[in-house]
């Protein structure tokens, strides 16, 4: 299949009228609507914005390529976009973007259409051809401008043949999360360097078609250095005791010289095998105490938010003491089944990240001794940390074993050794003080009143729009959370309150200054109206990435006083998520509503007058 097959005329924009990143996007996403490729507009367009957050698809020399790989798709297509003036697209060389192309692929594209898509990545890292596409007069010359340079193309053999091996040889990896552009261009743009600098060079693509040429054992061991530009999980293992090289894709595409001069004088650290599982490695997950503390607030989540609904509905059908047959079992399964497993998981998950499978057991039963004794979310933490570091510990100490051990390690001597220690030490040294520090905060939360009490919903509030869904988010609903677990109902009351307002605010800034957005934003209001009502933060997203400073500030501003509000009014909330469908249950649900009315509404009012009118 050949690129013009999924590049039509009616998908060429000659001339982009947007001047900002969310309006190329809002405009190409159109272009594909209009020409009957997208079964759903919107979730197209959180599929880019999805992959926009994972790291900028502006890859630099004026190209930016928007991708996704979604069931949003109807037929897969491309879109063209050109913006002779340029535009702001946060690529990577900070220079403005002049072509675009819009990649939408199918969920259950073929391989022929994928390895179509990222030949067109392949063709823009030639200078002469990107300036081509710049002085076309059409649409018609751009398309007979690609479907020549294509042509003119040889086709070559992916199987690398190193003939000489008296010489360095470099190795390559290149991934990217959806496998389509930026494997491709970073795989170009090290052949091509390697060509001019005359180094040997091998590259295994790990694209959306599978892994194309792979890497030999015979090759790994011959290689002077390995350089891994990978946004996604490879295979690490196999370069053990090698010098590697490990960055985002992007340094790929952009460093690539800077990479191979690194590589040939292995100047990187010699890379060791983790032999018990997590043999995978990506340079775009995190790293340090972050990682650790998200993996496990992010796999806590489904439990807080499944049995929180189920909770909800035990207050709904047997009020807030559960009376009754059907409130009974949903709290059994909600709040004693899903519920008791929070603290346990958290811990469990922060531990895994840390050791690997291995410190997963030790890291729950942490959790669970920590909950059991009362040591609540904080002896949590401080389990799963204790449980991942123990581990590691063990790592080392085990590695000295003979080899013919290997096979028991992850059976019987980490989960042995491991419970035993964390298990000692959580019960002996840790819980004992953090179930005292427990009680006495959960004792100050309770005893928190007047300016106090409105301070801290000020803040709880604020921390929700902050980021709306990232850490800073996560640590204000993971405190309220830990609040209900403690009896006490006040802070997560701010903290929904707070949660509630961006999507509202925004929702409302389009009906009210319509003016202000263009006719996709507004469209886009009209779905946060159903996330704002609904507690999802994650709404605003779209708009925040689009204006940051207008959009976070007004959120911020409105969630901190709708937070502040509702421990002004003395609202409590037990139940841990549902939005509006919760509001019932909470005490003073008139006076709940009120509070969050009023920070959507200062929200709104305050991005409407900040924002300039759009001239569509």
């Amino acid at each position: 299949m050949r690129i013009t097959e999924l590049l039509k005329i009616d998908t060429v924009l000659i001339d982009l009228n947007s001047s900002s990143k969310m309006s190329v996007i809002d405009e190409l996403i159109q272009v594909l609507d209009h020409a009957g490729k997208l079964n759903d507009k919107q979730q197209f367009k959180e599929a880019i914005l999805t992959r926009e957050g994972q790291s900028t698809t502006g890859i630099g020399e004026g190209i930016s390529i928007p991708h996704a790989k979604t069931a949003a798709v109807k037929t897969p297509a491309i879109a063209f976009g050109r913006s002779k003036d340029g535009i702001d697209y946060e690529s990577l060389d900070g220079q403005p973007a002049h072509l675009f192309f819009m990649i939408a692929a199918s969920e259950g594209a073929n391989n022929t259409h994928l390895e179509t898509l990222s030949r067109l990545s392949s063709l823009l890292m030639d200078e002469e051809f990107r300036a081509s596409l710049l002085s076309a007069k059409d649409a018609n010359e751009i398309i007979q401008l690609i479907d020549q340079k294509e042509k003119s193309l040889n086709d070559e053999n992916e199987e690398t043949v190193i003939a000489d091996t008296s010489r360095p040889l470099v190795l390559a990896v290149t991934a990217c999360p959806t496998g389509i552009a930026h494997t491709y261009m970073a795989a170009d743009a090290l052949k091509a360097k390697a060509r001019e600098l005359n180094i040997d060079l091998k590259v295994e693509t790990n694209g959306s078609t599978g892994i194309k040429n792979e890497l030999t054992k015979d090759e790994i061991s011959r290689a002077s250095a390995i350089i891994v530009a990978a946004d996604k999980q490879v295979e690490v293992n196999r370069f053990d005791g090698k010098h590697v090289i490990q960055v985002p894709v992007a340094d790929g595409i952009r460093k690539s010289k800077e990479l191979l001069e690194r590589a040939v004088k292995q100047e990187a650290p010699i890379f060791h095998a983790n032999h018990n599982g997590g043999g995978s490695s990506s340079t775009n997950q995190g790293s340090g105490i972050y990682k650790h503390l998200m993996n496990g607030v992010s796999n806590m989540l489904p439990f807080v938010v499944g049995g929180g609904i189920l909770i909800a509905l035990a207050f709904a059908f047997g009020g807030i003491h559960t009376k009754g047959p059907v409130a009974e079992l949903l709290m059994k399964i909600g709040g004693t089944g899903a519920f008791s497993y929070l603290v346990p998981i958290l811990a469990g998950f922060i531990a895994s990240s840390i050791a690997d499978r291995p410190g997963f057991v030790p890291g729950v039963v942490g959790g669970f001794l920590a909950s059991s004794a009362g040591a609540g979310f904080l002896g949590g933490l401080i389990a799963g940390f204790l449980a991942g570091y123990v581990v590691l510990g063990l790592k080392k100490v085990f590695s000295k074993l003979p080899k013919s051990l290997e096979g028991i390690k992850p059976v019987l001597l980490y989960p042995v050794f491991g419970l035993l220690i964390t298990g000692i030490l959580m019960e002996v040294v840790v819980n004992p003080p953090v179930t005292y520090l427990n009680s006495a905060l959960t004792h100050w939360l309770s005893s928190l009143s007047g300016g106090n009490a409105i301070l801290l919903g000020i803040i709880l509030g604020g921390m929700m729009a902050v980021d709306m869904g990232g850490p800073i988010n996560k640590a204000a609903f993971t405190f309220g959370i830990a609040a209900i677990a403690a009896n006490n109902f006040a802070p997560h009351a701010a903290v929904m309150a707070g949660g509630m307002v961006p999507p509202l605010g925004i929702a409302l800034a389009t009906t009210l200054f319509k003016s202000k957005f263009t006719e996709m934003e507004r469209k886009s209001g009209i779905t946060n109206y159903v996330m704002g009502i609904s507690f999802i933060t994650e709404g605003a997203i779209p708009f925040a990435a689009a204006d940051p400073v207008r959009v976070i500030v007004s959120s911020v501003v409105g969630s901190s006083i709708a937070g502040g509000l509702a421990m002004a009014f003395g609202i409590t909330l037990p139940a841990p998520h549902g939005g509006i469908f919760v509001i019932p249950l909470v005490n003073k649900p008139i006076l709940y509503l009120l509070a969050i009315l009023i920070g959507a509404f200062i929200t709104a009012i305050m991005l409407g007058i900040w924002k300039k009118r759009v001239n569509e």
